[in-house]
């Protein structure tokens, strides 16, 4: 492993076009389904999609969560968990219940029904991602406590990547069922700690690569990495959608594989093309925008989803066509990321609000 390095600013700006893409993404994910009213089995856009976005999402948060810079004790750790809490919790109980008051019939049942269900009504994220930065400051502040020792033994990589393998291992007995028993634990529902299982490996790798930059930009330049990716993800890709000849519990193995390389694949993508994602240009700076601003969009956003049925059933009557699917998802996904950033520059008047809905000064 190379020696730790942080980015330069210049190179963060394709990262934040990357997030703002993925937050593009999960929007026109929802248009699809609760818009159009597609089903996920029905939809190659969606089967596709539906892969990568979500782990690509915390790949990011995990990127943005290591810093050279932070010197870990007990009061960084407090001051940061604090901090995370603040921003997360409050936004997210306060659209949780603004969603099932104008969004549903019955306001208590909702939010009752709502709590026990892993997925809280679609606001899941904001929870999940708290938790994960917690999971990870703890084993930060524990990490830096052997600092000293790892570095005399030249072993710093070691504590994170065996955190990587464990969680990576931990997520792999969740498509065992035949094995393990623990899925069903109301626990996992009612904290959403199943999502954590699900994505807190793509967390930390995120963190990894951020962590030894330098190396992993030498293995992205390489001549045969690229090309690796895209042969075993293809492969993977076809297996999960298309070919089933794994069967039980290996099952999950081309499903994980093309959910990796599709996530490197948009890496190595909004790397190679840093340039066009910059502010120079007007897509880098859109989408930047939209990356900054993404738990805006995402607490707003299922407000406003047009519900409109009669396009899913066009779609599904012209056949598993590609370009029509992500073009009418998109489309509708831009227009309502526009409606969310409107909305949100509106309730940003407010410092009060700012702060407390959105978590900015």
């Amino acid at each position: 492993m190379d020696n730790k390095q942080t980015i330069s600013k210049p190179r963060m700006e394709w990262i934040d076009s990357m997030r703002g893409f993925t937050m593009i993404l999960v929007v026109a994910n929802h248009m699809s389904t609760i818009g159009y009213g597609e089903a996920l089995k029905g939809s190659v856009y969606l089967s596709i999609f539906l892969l990568f976005r979500m782990p690509l999402f915390f790949f990011i948060s995990g990127f943005f969560s290591y810093s050279a810079k932070t010197q870990w004790s007990l009061k960084t750790l407090g001051t940061l968990t604090l901090k995370k809490i603040r921003i997360q919790i409050i936004p997210t109980a306060v659209f949780f219940c603004l969603a099932a008051a104008i969004l549903t019939p019955h306001f208590l049942d909702t939010c009752v029904d709502w709590l026990h269900k892993s997925m809280k009504g679609g606001y899941w994220f904001t929870i999940v991602l708290l938790e994960l930065f917690l999971i990870y400051y703890v084993f930060a502040y524990l990490e830096s406590l052997g600092k000293k020792w790892l570095q005399r033994w030249k072993i710093e990589w070691l504590p994170i990547m065996l955190f990587w393998l464990i969680a990576l291992g931990v997520y792999a007995t969740w498509y065992m069922p035949s094995w393990f028993h623990y899925q069903n634990a109301d626990w996992l529902k009612w904290s959403s700690f199943s999502q954590v299982i699900l994505y807190l490996h793509f967390f930390l790798a995120g963190n990894i690569v951020h962590r030894y930059w330098n190396g992993f930009q030498r293995l992205f330049d390489t001549k045969w990495f690229a090309p690796i990716v895209l042969i075993v993800g293809t492969i993977a890709l076809c297996e999960f959608l298309n070919w089933h000849e794994l069967r039980r519990q290996w099952a999950n193995l081309p499903r994980t594989l093309a959910m990796y390389s599709l996530v490197t694949t948009t890496l190595l993508f909004f790397r190679h093309y840093a340039s066009s994602f910059s502010k120079e240009t007007r897509i880098g700076r859109g989408l930047q925008y939209i990356g900054v601003r993404t738990l805006d969009v995402y607490l707003l956003h299922y407000f406003f989803i047009p519900r409109i049925p009669v396009v899913g059933e066009w779609i599904k009557s012209i056949g598993r066509n590609f370009a029509v699917d992500i073009t009418c998802s998109f489309a509708g996904a831009l227009v309502v990321v526009g409606i969310c950033l409107l909305t949100s520059n509106i309730i940003r008047i407010s410092p009060f609000l700012k702060l407390y809905l959105f978590g900015r000064k």
